[in-house]
């Protein structure tokens, strides 16, 4: 059920309800049709494009940007080892990370996909929201994004 505001008063719970709804469904969809066209799921996609999109990056790195522990960002790594799309190169500047980077075959996956991503958000929101209502919408989960990480909140510690 969606969330009811009177003038300046908002139902704040409800908000959050219809947020992490949102965001669920939004996820699913694009499970979907990565997963149908080119074989992977959106959290594989994330990782991907933030690896092409950061050159050298750490699981550190991809950890703290999608806000998700250490152990988990590790393991999905793993992962996209196992499927040969990024490999674990040793840092040269600090002997205890590695330095992760796209295959050839991971770079065109990203870029392909990248597409297929796209035009579906585009679908999925800018089917649902008029421009003013999409950046508004933009604009508030923006600040609330930036407030949220500037003061370390929902961070994992491990």
């Amino acid at each position: 059920m969606a969330s009811k505001s009177n003038g300046d008063a908002v139902d704040l719970p409800a908000f959050f309800a219809d947020l992490v709804r949102c965001e669920t469904r939004l996820y699913n969809a694009l499970n979907d049709r990565l997963r149908e066209r080119h074989g992977i799921v959106t959290s594989q996609f994330e990782a991907l494009r933030y690896l092409r999109d950061h050159p050298g990056s750490r699981v550190a790195d991809l950890a703290a940007e999608f806000a998700i522990g250490i152990g988990a960002t590790s393991k999905s790594v793993d992962r996209l080892e196992k499927h040969g799309w990024a490999v674990r190169q040793p840092n040269p500047s600090d002997r205890r990370s590695s330095l992760l980077v796209l295959t050839g075959e991971g770079s065109q996956l990203v870029d392909a996909a990248e597409k297929t991503f796209t035009d579906q958000v585009a679908e999925l929101i800018g089917g649902a929201l008029d421009g003013a209502s999409a950046s508004a919408a933009v604009r508030a989960i923006s600040e609330l994004r930036s407030a949220l990480e500037r003061d370390q909140i929902g961070t994992p510690t491990g």
